[in-house]
Formats: structure tokens, C-alpha cells, sequence
């Protein structure tokens, strides 16, 4: 099998429309197949699903995309991306940290991702020491360039915020706000005063009217019940990720600092890949994740646990190619693929783990595939969703309306009369 994994030119070429057109234009997907079974056709126009009716009733009036062998889903969202740093696991030196280099790298970790079907991530960026602000002035460029691809928000990270130490780190985290950076984020669990960290965190949030994005083991749930305490209620939100240290937990310990984390609207975001850069540690352990050196301890938060206790969870890929994970893939389908394969959720779940949790995370507005809701969708070759989160390889995705990525898997045997008599499957390109 082989497969190009560059976004090509939309399948609805053949019909006469290349898919770059304006959102406001119409287009129709047709015998596209739906998580429930159905098989419908679906016109988009002006950014949302403008119908939805039995394969064949909506004639298409301009452009059509034939979704026949396509799962039609709500897009995934990518919550906790680290574009400032993807993508430098093969070089050779030190990274170059320079202003165009950060903006090519971010540029190419968000279209790999957005092949994959995330129309929307939220990316970490470190702020202060030797960067300064050029990584966030880089991200933000980047997202700017992107526009009308996908949608790329960035979360300011400082090292240390309180103490004498920590004053340079909190002037430059209000210049990141004035910059352009939407959310408020940072690592409490790297500062000698980790509450105070995360009260600095919630007022300066709290004063721009900015969600909060965390970066977290959490492995002490005395730490984690006081920040729930003082983060309850905040609007637009509170996010704490990737919390792989709640495993390691007694279970009525975790239990219980679940149902606090609930009570106070936390959102746990979630990395079952592994591997997260921002989380470094002073000693033998490895980077993120609560895992150390050789590899034990928990990979990924409790997710049965936590969803049990009414918390909501999104999963995200983290590590995109970088020193935390050298094999990161950015792909949300595969978080989805984890959890289900770990036995963290069913794939109905896990999938909404990545798609519509991941959107109420980044504050984004519900997407499902019926008229009204916005034009956010992924079609991936497949019948089910089990079977989509198994071999998902073939994919369309559509941002505001229209085609932006796509990519084409062909599977073929050779002449066998095994193969021949089974009927086994194979995928032509469309």
C-alpha cells in the first residue's frame, strides 16, 4: 500500500471545482456515510451544513464531492499541540530558534495536522529566556498565514512566575497577551511555588478574560483540589493536561479528586501518545507524562476514571517529531485509536474525546453533521467508526465549507487465487 501523505487537490476536481473557492460558495457531498448508518448527501454554503438529506435528494448546484466508501464525521480539533518545537527530533545541532524557522516549523507540524483532519489546534509556546517572545511572534505569523486553511491559537507558557524570579517571567507574559495570544498556560509543577503559580495564572486570567491551559503531572491531589478551588466558575474555561501522574494514584484518591475537578469545571486534556516537551524534569526521569527513566509509570490520565466523575476529557497528540517523542505523528485520530485500544472509552467516545470535546476545550462551537452547525468535517474511508480508528487512511477534511486537505491510500495485492477467492478488499484511488 501506498500512501501520500501531502495534502492533494480535492476529489471535487473532477467535476470542475478545484475547492479553493470563498466559504460562501456551495457545495455538495454526496453519498456520504453517517456514525448512525445512514447514507446521505450534505450541502455546505457560507461556512455551515446547509442540509442534509437521503443520498441523492440534494442536487448539487456548482461543486460535489462523490464521499461513496466515506464516513462523514464532525472534524477533530487538535487541543494541546507543540508547533514551536515540532519537528526538530533530526537535527543534527542545536535548533535553530530564529524567527523564520520556528514559522516554517509551525506552519508545516499544523498542515501535517490538519491533513489528518484537525481544522483547529491549540499550540503551547514557550515564552522568556533566550526566546523571549520571537517563538510566539513566529507562532502567531503563522497562524495568520494560515487562515483560511485551519484555525491555530496560540497559549503563552512561562518557566517561573513567582518569587524575585518570576517577575521578569510575568511581564512577559502580559506582553504575549497584548501580542495576539488567546490563552493563559504555563507549568506550575516546574516553579518552587507550584499554587502560587497557578493562583498568578487564574488572576491574569481572570483580568483579560482569557481561558487557562495548564501543563500538569498531576501527581499531588492536595495541588490539584486547591486549584480546583480557586479555578472554579472561571470563564472561558480551565484546562489541565496531561494529568498521566492521577494514574499513578490509590483509585479512591484519584476518585475523589476527579469528582473535585468536576465540581469545578475543569477540562483534562489528555496525551495518550506520550511524549510532551514542556514538562521536563531535573533528574534521571524522561520529559512528560509522569514516566521515567526506562520507560514505567503511567502514560496517559485515567480517562474511565475521570469521565465517570462527570469530568470532561479531550485527548490530544503533544510531541509532534521533537525530543520528547521522535516518532510523534500529530495525528488526533490515533489519540482516539489509544484510548479505545487501551480500553479508556469505546470509540464513540473516543472519537468525541478528539472532536467535540477537543472544540469545547479551545471554546470552538459544537459540530455535528445535520443543518446548521458549521461546515467542520472529516470523511475518512471506512464504514464504521471502529473501523475508521483501525485503519483510517484515506481522508478528506473540510474547513469553513470547502475542501482543504486530502489523502489518498491505494491498497493492492498481487494475483493470488486466495485473494481472488476471498474478495478481499481494495482501495482505488478516487
Amino acid at each position: 500500500m501506498s500512501d501520500s501523505s501531502q495534502p492533494q487537490p480535492g476529489p471535487e476536481k473532477a467535476t470542475g471545482s478545484d475547492g479553493t473557492g470563498a466559504a460562501a460558495g456551495t457545495l455538495v457531498l454526496c453519498d456520504a456515510r453517517l456514525a448512525d448508518g445512514r447514507v446521505v448527501d450534505v450541502r455546505l454554503s457560507g461556512g455551515r451544513i446547509e442540509a442534509v438529506g437521503t443520498a441523492g435528494s440534494l442536487a448539487p448546484h456548482g461543486s460535489r464531492v462523490d464521499l461513496g466508501g466515506y464516513l462523514l464525521l464532525p472534524a477533530p480539533a487538535e487541543p494541546h499541540a507543540h508547533c514551536d518545537t515540532a519537528l526538530t527530533a533530526d537535527a543534527p545541532g542545536p535548533v535553530a530558534g530564529t524567527l523564520e524557522d520556528v514559522q516554517r516549523r509551525t506552519t508545516e507540524a499544523a498542515l501535517l495536522q490538519l491533513g489528518h483532519g484537525a481544522t483547529a489546534l491549540r499550540t503551547h509556546v514557550r515564552i522568556g529566556d533566550v526566546q523571549g517572545l520571537r517563538s510566539l511572534e513566529a507562532v502567531l505569523q503563522a497562524g495568520r498565514s494560515l487562515r483560511g486553511l485551519a484555525e491555530l491559537t496560540a497559549v503563552a507558557v512561562p518557566r517561573i512566575l513567582t518569587g524575585v524570579a518570576g517577575a521578569d517571567g510575568l511581564a512577559m507574559l502580559r506582553d504575549a497577551l497584548k501580542m495576539g495570544a488567546t490563552v493563559v498556560g504555563g507549568c506550575p509543577d516546574l516553579d518552587p511555588d507550584p499554587a502560587g503559580y497557578a493562583e498568578t495564572v487564574l488572576e491574569l486570567a481572570n483580568e483579560h478574560g482569557c481561558a487557562v491551559d495548564l501543563h500538569t503531572d498531576g501527581d499531588d491531589p492536595a495541588r490539584l483540589a486547591r486549584f480546583a478551588a480557586m479555578a472554579g466558575g472561571l470563564r472561558p474555561g480551565v484546562a489541565l493536561g496531561p494529568c498521566a501522574g492521577l494514574s499513578a494514584l490509590p483509585p479512591e484518591v484519584a476518585a475523589r479528586t476527579a469528582e473535585q475537578l468536576a465540581a469545578a469545571g475543569v477540562t483534562v486534556v489528555c496525551l495518550p501518545q506520550g511524549g510532551c516537551a514542556a514538562l521536563e524534569r531535573q533528574g534521571g526521569g524522561l520529559p512528560g507524562h509522569g514516566l521515567t527513566a526506562g520507560g514505567r509509570g503511567p502514560r496517559s490520565a485515567p480517562v474511565r476514571l475521570l469521565r465517570a466523575a462527570g469530568v470532561r476529557v479531550a485527548a490530544g497528540s503533544g510531541a509532534l517529531r521533537d525530543a520528547a517523542n521522535p516518532v510523534g505523528r500529530g495525528d488526533p485520530l490515533e489519540a482516539a485509536y489509544l484510548l479505545a485500544s487501551l480500553g479508556e472509552a469505546g470509540p464513540e467516545a473516543a472519537y468525541g474525546a478528539v472532536s467535540t470535546a477537543a472544540r469545547a476545550t479551545l471554546g470552538l462551537p459544537e459540530v455535528r453533521v445535520e443543518a446548521g452547525f458549521p461546515a467542520e468535517l472529516l470523511a475518512v474511508r471506512g464504514e464504521s467508526l471502529a473501523g475508521v480508528l483501525s485503519l483510517a487512511y484515506s481522508r478528506i477534511v473540510v474547513h469553513r465549507g470547502r475542501v482543504v486537505a486530502r489523502t489518498s491510500a491505494v491498497r493492492e495485492y498481487c494475483d493470488s487465487a486466495a485473494v481472488v477467492a476471498l474478495e478481499l478488499p481494495r482501495q482505488s484511488q478516487r
